[in-house]
């Protein structure tokens, strides 16, 4: 009993293997291809591709389709590898966690990809250049909002301005009255003492000196 029991599980298993070979192959319309360059992006830290670099990526590609669907059914069984060659390149489909012999559609796949590439490229410590999924275009990074917003330093600047013009017209206005009010206290202090010097200028005595000079011209 036990034996025919183990010939099932047997069977059923190779069924499941050639079943699921079959779903990925080469240029698969579900499918895409992932082409790695390792030594190209870290020279001489490279690490060397193996199994467990292909379970890392599986495994990333399951938690990309959890991400997308919100669902925690995705396991690295959903992922299938094939076409893989010794220049890190190979082709891979996502089948339904409900129905093994369904795949995923390409879009989706595309979607889950896009929306998790910084945390995928992340765990190989490469980049979009450097580990690509052929027919999925790179996902642009977020562009970073600056803290102040561009029109309020715009608006900074401006006020700035015309506050700094405001002072130097009130500065320059306030330097051209003291100026002034120093030229009248300068010219009224010369006055006083013209006339401390020369009182009969203010008072309208006659200076002798001259009358006698007129009464000899007229001699």
């Amino acid at each position: 009993m036990l034996a025919w029991l183990l010939l099932a599980l047997c069977l059923a298993l190779t069924h499941f293997v050639a079943l699921t070979q079959g779903l990925c192959t080469k240029d698969a319309p579900e499918g895409y291809k992932v082409r790695l360059s390792i030594v190209t992006a870290l020279g001489p830290d490279a690490y060397q591709w193996n199994e467990s670099e292909m379970f890392l990526f599986r495994a990333t590609l399951a938690f990309a389709m959890r991400r997308h669907f919100d669902v925690e059914t995705y396991d690295i069984d959903n992922i299938l590898v094939c076409a893989e060659t010794p220049r890190v390149s190979f082709w891979f489909v996502v089948t339904d966690p409900l129905n093994a012999s369904q795949l995923i559609s390409g879009e989706q796949v595309e979607l889950a990809v896009r929306n998790s590439r910084n945390r995928i490229n992340s765990a190989f410590l490469l980049t979009d250049k450097t580990l690509e999924f052929l027919g999925i275009p790179p996902t642009l990074a977020v562009p970073v909002e600056p803290a102040t917003r561009p029109w309020l330093i715009v608006f900074g600047v401006v006020i700035g301005l015309v506050t700094a013009g405001i002072l130097i017209i009130l500065v320059s206005t306030l330097t051209k009255r003291i100026r002034n009010k120093k030229e009248v206290l300068e010219e009224e202090t010369l006055e006083n003492v013209y006339e401390t010097e020369f009182p009969e200028a203010k008072s309208g005595t006659p200076n002798g000196g001259f009358i006698e000079d007129e009464r000899n011209t007229q001699l």
